[in-house]
């Protein structure tokens, strides 16, 4: 049963908090709203909405676990994933993604609205786009981490969703921003790959056979200009101009995995794992104080 539960990667759960974003982004907008939920309503919804989002996303890496197996094989970490080493078997890994879908879809149908309901579907479809053929983006490159990049926004309408009516739709540049910066650290992770995997490295992702060195870098640098830009959109359309004051900030943040990528000796993993980093844990926590004080204050 372990090995079961190390196959679903629930310790992923912190990608699913990010639906957090799109339920503040939606309070602090449409302030008027708060009045609507009452504070144990609010957190049972939220809460839920997490749960939802985490199940969904899990259910996903049952897919990614089955599909990615024969190329997992080939990377110095995942080659030890329970499906490559032999600890589980598909069919009952199977009937544990299709459990976790169908009762989240249920729930979410019962407590939630049709939008809401909408974008589980849209991040669970993303996942099969994503890995599965005749389409799987995952080996078409570019496409590939645009693909991937797309649960950030997606996550950010369910947490929008959890909350706001269907006839009101989040910023298009607030989503633009959230997709561009997962966009900048999916090409990033990319670009490790390639540097330090080399010639295996398209065994073991097959993008990386018309990627190089320099158009992952220029991708990263497209990536990074178009979130700074959409954000900065955003705070200007939206007279939000205290919230400039995280700029300098993120500009650092983003220098930081620029640096990270191109001279770290070992493969980027997920993203989150860079929190263990103390600079990154460190600049992180600045950016939530001084996100929180601009929209308290």
């Amino acid at each position: 049963m372990t090995a079961y539960l190390h196959a679903l990667r629930l310790e992923r759960w912190p990608r699913s908090a990010a639906i957090i974003l799109g339920s503040a982004a939606f309070f602090f907008l449409h302030r008027d709203f708060l009045s609507s939920f009452r504070p144990l309503e609010m957190a049972f919804l939220l809460a839920l909405s997490f749960f939802l989002t985490w199940a969904i996303s899990t259910a996903n890496y049952v897919v990614n676990e089955i599909v990615d197996a024969p190329y997992d094989i080939h990377h110095p970490a995942k080659r030890y994933r329970p499906l490559v080493q032999g600890e589980i078997k598909k069919a009952p890994f199977i009937l544990l993604g299709i459990g976790l879908t169908a009762a989240g879809l249920a729930l979410a149908m019962v407590f939630f609205s049709r939008s809401f309901v909408l974008s589980l579907l849209a991040l669970l479809g993303a996942g099969f786009l994503y890995n599965i053929k005749p389409v799987r983006t995952k080996d078409i490159p570019f496409l590939d981490s645009i693909s991937e990049s797309a649960n950030n926004p997606i996550r950010f309408l369910i947490g929008w969703y959890a909350f706001a009516p269907a006839h009101l739709f989040p910023p298009f540049s607030l989503l633009v921003a959230w997709w561009s910066f997962g966009n900048f650290l999916m090409t990033a992770k990319r670009l490790s790959e390639f540097r330090l995997l080399r010639d295996k490295a398209a065994d073991y992702r097959l993008s990386h056979k018309r990627y190089s060195r320099n158009l992952l870098l220029f991708g990263m640098v497209v990536s990074a200009a178009v979130f700074l830009a959409s954000g900065l959109l955003f705070l200007l359309s939206s007279r939000l101009f205290r919230f400039l004051v995280v700029l300098p900030i993120l500009l650092l943040y983003i220098l930081l995995f620029f640096r990270k990528t191109l001279k770290e000796k070992e493969v980027m993993e997920e993203p989150e794992s860079l929190l263990r980093n103390p600079l990154v844990a460190l600049l992180t926590l600045a950016l939530v104080v001084l996100f929180a004080l601009s929209f308290f204050l």
